[in-house]
């Protein structure tokens, strides 16, 4: 971008001035809280709420007979409970809502509640819950089995038995909390027309709509969503948050008066949505000079109680399964199962996060094997310009770039070298030092998941000015100034003339959930549109006083020019057009390029394009303790076109560190379906003292699948950076550790000492 990098909300959030759920207050609102039973399966008897209704400051008790609407919904199945109605399936289920004065009066109401039921063992085990037999989380289902994706591609078992040798490999990586620093929250106001708004971090306006029209039985025409900053989603402010904020509305239309709901961090760590935990099975096929030659993977996804997006985040599983390599014969099956544990959802990496630490490590165990280097056996696998992937994919429209940040990262790290000075649990002092690598690619945004779309309105007003309006959200990502900076630089003005507003739902049509790394890809793919048609408005209007044709109008420099170095300002442009009365506004769309799959057999092209990456890192492990210490990543992404350099850097930084707390220090617990992870002093996310250095290298190859070549960064910053870590500490202490967060075993850690 030919513009200045900058961050266009700093100056409010650094003052104090930006105003998230909590700061939005109404007078004479209502406040809400939830109320958990304490159960993790079982039936429910009786909600006994009279006791509570008589406390003071208590305005009413809701529970599930309250609903107008339908009590169970959800983005893909319609099973997640508003309230608990007939059954507790974990320990995060609703039962009731208090509804007070003051938040203090109603936290002291909720003792006062009393739900009897009779308990039902939990099913926390997802290879338990594919047993036939096994207790049933939701009643009328079959199995617990609510998703089932496969690949189908050669033959798998004439394919381990021609390769030269075989690799079996057992990974599992846990639930892992968003810890994002603002809990969720809404505030909603029913109005006097049957309107109700919604005002709230929300990472999806318009999912957040679909719940709340759905609970209260209205048409979503009479929801208006308005987002307000949101302090960190990840993914993770989707469904948890919108049915939040369908609580809160329907305490609001009961009512008939503003209702505030604020989570506690406890009350989310139990509650929210997880990045899904998964088994992985993997059995390698590889000829001797390195190539691979069959790969058969299995894998349980637990997706706790309720479907949430799982069957999405798995079907990426599927697709990446094998990885950014060429492999000719693959069966994958990959399952999503329900237990009574923690729903699991979005989280950032959707997906691909476990099977890359699985995968990369695997590649790294065969080249020891082989007596190669983990660079060589990356290169002689890698998928590259006209290669297949494991889905019958033909990459062969954009650049395919696995070699180039391979090497990139190679270059930079010295890796090598650094390869052949790591301890493999040998050293004079108290530490052992490694180095490690991982490799990956990713599709870009939804794929043949669902439709990909997003639109804009550029409206210019009458002294030059321009409101720019998406349906993308700002999830303190840096969208909206990505967003600025693409449309000042497509149309050629300033960008001190562009006014980012964030829309209502009623103001914008859908732009598709803000998730997948795909604001900057298809936000800006519909800001490129619009302004392709604002330039046609503008051109056949103002090219006679320019003394040209309408395509040779040019938009530069805040100007618009003809023939002859003639020009006239962009305010005079404006002008001009108000007086002719044609409007200068636009509406922009982009659809993404249309993919086909075959579900039954996991083929097709599943993404339009794909994000190539490489991270190393480099760690020290002291031998006494085994405490791992991260010291160095380095990055390489192909972005396509970096639109913000410093913030792309942020969001790789941040992503790599995000990565960091899953490979070391995250550990979610969760016991027979009790979430004991309840706060920051036992879920342990790195600090910024824990920060290694950090380098980032931006490679950019233009992709022609989007309009302005770029492609988004928030997922593959993370996706790689636990297996870089995994490889690192196996070169550091000969150790191979395929559970996550890492941690040495203590009979080992007694060997080296």
């Amino acid at each position: 971008m030919k513009q200045k990098a900058f961050r266009n909300d700093s100056y409010t959030k650094v003052t104090g001035r930006a105003k998230y759920a909590d700061d939005i207050n109404f007078p004479g609102q209502f406040f809400c809280v939830p109320v958990y039973s304490g159960y993790t399966h079982a039936k429910i008897v009786n909600i006994m709420t009279a006791e509570a209704e008589k406390q003071p400051g208590v305005v009413r008790v809701v529970t599930w007979k309250d609903v107008p609407g339908t009590v169970a919904y959800g983005q893909i199945f319609k099973d997640y409970y508003i309230l608990a109605k007939d059954k507790i399936r974990f320990e995060g289920d609703v039962a009731a809502l208090v509804v007070a004065e003051s938040r203090e009066q109603a936290l002291k109401a909720v003792p006062f509640i009393k739900v009897t039921a009779d308990e039902i063992p939990p099913v926390v085990n997802p290879e338990e819950a594919v047993k036939d037999g096994s207790p049933l989380v939701h009643e009328g289902y079959k199995n617990n089995i609510i998703c089932h994706h496969k690949v189908r591609s050669g033959d798998i078992e004439k394919g381990l038995k021609e390769s030269d040798f075989v690799i079996d490999m057992e990974f599992e990586t846990p639930f892992v909390e968003h810890a994002y620093l603002e809990p969720e929250g809404a505030v909603c106001v029913p109005k006097g027309d049957g309107i109700i708004e919604v005002y709230g971090s929300i990472q999806h306006p318009f999912s957040t709509r679909r719940f709340v029209a759905a609970h209260l039985g209205i048409p979503e025409a009479k929801v208006e969503v308005f987002s307000h900053p949101t302090g960190g989603s990840f993914g993770g402010k989707d469904d948890t948050a919108s049915m939040i904020a369908a609580r809160a509305a329907l305490a609001a239309v009961l009512t008939n008066r503003p209702v505030k709901m604020i989570y506690t961090r406890e009350w989310s760590m139990m509650e929210s949505y997880k990045r899904p935990a998964y088994k992985i099975w993997y059995t390698y096929g590889f000829m001797n000079d390195g190539r691979i030659n069959a790969v058969r993977c299995r894998i349980l996804a637990d997706s706790g109680a309720y479907t949430s997006t799982t069957p999405w985040s798995t079907w990426r599983s599927t697709a990446q399964s094998c990885g950014p390599y060429v492999v000719p014969n693959v069966r994958t099956d990959v399952y999503g199962v329900t237990t009574n544990n923690v729903p699991a959802g979005a989280f950032r990496g959707f997906g691909s996060p476990q099977v890359n630490f699985s995968v990369e490590q695997v590649m790294d165990s065969a080249a020891e094997k082989l007596g190669m280097d983990p660079v060589e056996i990356r290169k002689r696998n890698a998928v590259v310009n006209g290669s297949t992937t494991i889905t019958g994919q033909v990459l062969d429209t954009h650049e395919v770039s696995t070699h180039e940040v391979l090497d990139a990262v190679v270059r930079e790290t010295d890796f090598l070298n650094k390869l052949k000075r790591s301890s493999r649990g040998h050293s004079d002092g108290e530490t052992l030092y490694g180095i490690g690598m991982a490799l990956s690619y990713r599709g870009s945004s939804i794929g043949a998941e669902g439709k990909d779309f997003a639109s804009c309105t550029i409206n210019c007003q009458f002294d030059g000015s321009i409101i720019l309006e998406t349906g993308i959200n700002e999830n303190g990502q840096g969208a909206e100034s990505a967003l600025r900076l693409i449309l000042a630089d497509l149309l050629g003005v300033k960008l001190e003339r562009i006014l980012y507003k964030a829309p209502s739902t009623s103001h914008i049509p859908d732009s598709g959930t803000t998730v997948a790394s795909r604001g900057t890809l298809l936000g800006g793919g519909a800001i490129a549109d619009g302004v392709t048609k604002l330039k046609e408005i503008m051109s056949e209007n103002i090219a006679d006083k320019l003394n040209c044709l309408p395509r040779e109008v040019v938009f530069r420099e805040d100007y618009l020019w003809g023939r002859n170095g003639k020009k006239v300002t962009w305010e005079e442009a404006v002008s001009f057009m108000y007086s002719k009365r044609v409007y200068p506004f636009a509406f922009g769309y982009f659809q993404a390029p249309s993919v086909t799959w075959d579900e039954e057999n996991g083929q097709g092209d599943a993404y339009f394009t794909y994000v190539y990456s490489c991270q190393a890192a480099e760690v020290e492990v002291n031998k006494k303790t085994g405490k791992i210490k991260v010291l160095s990543v380095t990055a390489a992404h192909d972005i396509g076109k970096a639109v913000n350099p410093a913030m792309l850097e942020g969001q790789i930084f941040g992503g790599i560190v995000q990565g960091m707390g899953m490979a070391v220090t995250e550990d979610f617990k969760i016991e027979n379906g009790h979430v004991l992870s309840l706060n920051y002093n036992t879920y342990k996310i790195p600090k910024a003292g824990d920060t290694p250095e950090l380098k980032a290298i931006i490679i950019e190859n233009s992709d022609p699948n989007s309009p302005t070549g770029a492609k988004g960064i928030g997922e593959p910053a993370l996706e790689i950076t636990a297996p870089a870590i995994a490889n690192a500490l196996y070169n550091a202490t000969g150790y191979r550790c395929t559970t996550l967060p890492l941690k040495l075993p203590e009979d080992y850690l007694a060997s080296l000492k």
